[in-house]
């Protein structure tokens, strides 16, 4: 992308728009261009100048802020970043906002926004250059370095000792941007007798709930958030709670999972890192790994580590990510044997368990 990042502001609450205004401006790669009230004013903003990026509430006069992401993706798909208070709780509405089409979600409380907002610089300007790479369809930017960046050392060390390989594999997933969609995609077509899954979707915390009861319905798999201890099994997935990091843990030859308070790894919690690293340490070559869309690295080390550990590692392609971040980083590093299409990842994940492998990498 040539020039600034163009970004519109569309809030109903003028304090809002002024402060998401005064964050945004600080950063010289993002130059807002309007500000709109509600959705029928930005529309006709979009019609004189065309933004790279869109920032929206979600409960407005007018037009409420699912309505009119729905029609832009219909119409003129542009990369939306909610910015809401819905989503401190995880609603159904915000996890409508992000099937429709959205990139990422700001959690704003209901009280105290002006504080929140100033003191989430890095996380709404981080969140803005994270959309303005995403690839949005119609439908049927670089991170700041504002905070120690840590790796997964600062929650489990790199020593990998995974026992041999036993009958029951263990599916591994970590996704960002864009990944909301993806794992719908994924977890609708794998059957029901798929081995565990344990997955790391990057999302605020008190969402994932939500995002997790959602999977549930559309899976023929049993899909929830994961508790500490919860068994890793066939036909079960486990999604890691927001906020707080999952491992892979082993007992005998059965699986579970803990679940850790700790530092941000990659600059996040959960990351993707921290659970891949103890699917490497854990499960070993009982393994398979993909790293899927998303912004930034992270993933892109642990996967590393589930490959020398002997797992069948993959990462999502370039033409199905909506972010090739993460993936591409995976493959740099040669962490991935294969870069697979999203329809494709079902079928390909399920091979590899059973031992069907193509005849590449």
């Amino acid at each position: 992308m040539s020039g600034p990042i163009k970004v519109l502001i569309v809030d109903d609450s003028a304090l809002v728009r002024k402060v998401m205004a005064e964050i945004l401006s600080t950063d010289k790669d993002i130059e807002v261009i309007g500000q709109a009230r509600d959705p029928i004013y930005a529309l006709e903003k979009i019609k004189q100048e065309a933004p790279d990026v869109i920032t929206l509430d979600i409960e407005m006069p007018r037009m409420d802020g699912v309505t009119f992401l729905k029609k832009l993706m219909e119409d003129n798909p542009i990369p939306v970043v909610i910015c809401s208070s819905l989503a401190e709780q995880g609603a159904q509405t915000t996890l409508e906002a992000m099937k429709s089409g959205a990139v990422e979600i700001i959690t704003k409380p209901k009280i105290g926004v002006k504080g929140f907002l100033q003191e989430s610089v890095n996380e709404v300007v981080g969140a803005v250059k994270a959309a303005a790479r995403a690839r949005v369809r119609k439908r049927k930017a670089a991170s700041l370095d504002l905070q120690p960046k840590n790796t997964a050392d600062v929650i489990l060390s790199r020593t990998v000792k995974a026992m041999t390989e036993t009958t029951e594999k263990v599916i591994a997933i970590g996704a960002s941007t864009g990944g909301t969609q993806a794992l719908r995609e994924v977890l609708a077509k794998m059957p029901a007798v798929s081995p565990g899954i344990v997955i790391v979707q990057h999302m605020p915390e008190k969402f994932t709930t939500a995002f997790a009861g959602h999977l549930n319905e559309i899976s023929t798999l049993d899909v929830s958030e994961a508790k500490k201890g919860d068994r890793v099994s066939p036909g079960k997935v486990l999604i890691a709670p927001g906020g707080r990091h999952m491992l892979l843990k082993r007992s005998g030859a059965m699986y579970h999972v803990d679940i850790i308070d700790g530092p941000p790894v990659s600059r996040h919690r959960p990351s993707v890192d921290v659970l891949f690293r103890s699917v490497a340490r854990f499960a070993g070559s009982n393994a398979v790994g993909c790293l899927m869309t998303g912004m930034g690295d992270d993933g892109a080390q642990g996967l590393l580590e589930m490959k020398q550990a002997g797992a069948i590692t993959y990462a999502q392609d370039e033409q199905s990510s909506v972010v090739f971040g993460m993936p591409q980083e995976a493959w740099k590093r040669g962490a991935a044997r294969e870069l697979i299409a999203l329809d494709k990842i079902p079928e390909v994940l399920i091979n590899a368990c059973a031992g069907k492998l193509k005849k590449n990498g």
